[in-house]
């Protein structure tokens, strides 16, 4: 795979930028000249993604919103395009893992993870589309390898991640006679904040030891995905569209 090319005097939106991938994927667009506006709910992680942006020569715009509210998508998106008179790439890495048997599972923690791992992606889309058309521009989803494998305690995740996946695969074939791009990655296991909070569920069967991405020994590099982000949200991916371009060390490989 290529590197991205050049963004310069082009302008990203890259949610779940305080941390993990969304953070090194913000980061890795700046180094490649773009211009970034920068969502999370984190208002720490944000100012220090904000600086290394900064650093690089890049403008950035932060924007500490939660994206399991509908209008915070919206509001996105406007904030972004009127702040820099375009959008060109928009990458949904924002996620939430919260785990649990199904039986005891809440209605929030239902809820609040379709919101913002299926839900949040479509709004973002919805209002950045008329904007990316007229870019030429692309849109990048990031999913997982639940997406393509049952995972116990994993209900509401493996579902949004399915969805989300789908979803992109639809959006392709939507605009596949216009100038936008569609694609995803699915990553596996990735020494993040959301991957690192999971040993707390081991307790419910010890035998998910070694099945669940993350207690995995083949994780993922967080750079080398938002390696894949980038290219994808960039010109240089020209020839992908409605691609989900697996990244997990070989996990659903069989």
């Amino acid at each position: 795979m290529m590197a991205p090319s050049d963004m310069t005097g082009k302008v990203a939106l890259v949610t779940g930028a305080a941390a993990g991938l969304g953070q090194a994927t913000a980061i890795r667009l700046a180094e490649v000249g773009a211009s970034v506006a920068i969502v999370d709910i984190a208002d720490a992680g944000l100012a220090e993604t904000a600086k290394a942006i900064e650093a690089l020569g890049c403008a950035v715009l932060v924007l500490p919103l939660d994206l399991s509210n509908r209008a915070n998508c919206r509001a996105v998106v406007e904030q972004t395009v009127a702040k820099f008179g375009r959008l060109d790439a928009l990458c949904s890495v924002a996620g939430v893992m919260l785990v649990g048997e199904t039986a005891d599972y809440s209605d929030h923690d239902w809820d609040l993870t379709l919101a913002v791992n299926l839900t949040a992606p479509f709004v973002l889309a919805r209002a950045a589309i008329p904007h990316l058309l007229e870019a030429k521009g692309a849109i990048v989803n990031v999913t997982s390898c639940a997406a393509f494998q049952g995972q116990a305690y994993f209900a509401a995740y493996c579902a949004t991640k399915s969805g989300l996946t789908n979803m992109t695969k639809a959006l392709a074939m939507e605009f596949q006679h216009q100038p936008i791009r569609v694609n995803a990655v699915a990553p596996g296991g990735m020494m993040t904040g959301l991957a690192a909070g999971m040993a707390k569920i081991m307790h419910l069967d010890q035998s998910l030891i070694g099945k669940i991405p993350s207690a995995r020994p083949e994780l993922c590099e967080i750079e080398d995905v938002a390696e894949c982000v980038a290219f994808l949200a960039t010109d240089a991916a020209r020839g992908y569209h409605g691609s989900c371009v697996q990244i997990d060390a070989g996990v659903t490989a069989g």
